[in-house]
């Protein structure tokens, strides 16, 4: 990724989500970016990175719902209430 995804944060895949937000890290770890981008990039950073943390919680609550059998095999899902 070579520059700033123009979708909504809340449109994004986690990967994604990701992607932008190494390359904000990048971007501000380099030194070259003025203050006033600076803010701005860091400000979505944080959104990215609230974005990645809600879809990998997600991620795990699926995981957490898996139902396996006697012998550890899977055999479905339990049903998942998100709220």
């Amino acid at each position: 990724m070579d520059e700033i995804n123009p979708k909504k944060i809340e449109d994004m895949t986690f990967e994604e989500a990701m992607a932008e937000l190494e390359f904000i890290v990048r971007q501000l770890e380099g030194g070259k970016v003025k203050l006033e981008d600076a803010v701005k990039a860091y400000s979505r950073g944080v959104a990215l990175r609230n974005k990645c943390e809600e879809k990998l919680a997600e991620a795990k609550l699926k995981i957490e719902q898996i139902t396996l059998t006697t012998d550890g095999k899977p055999a479905g899902l339990n049903p998942v209430v998100v709220e």
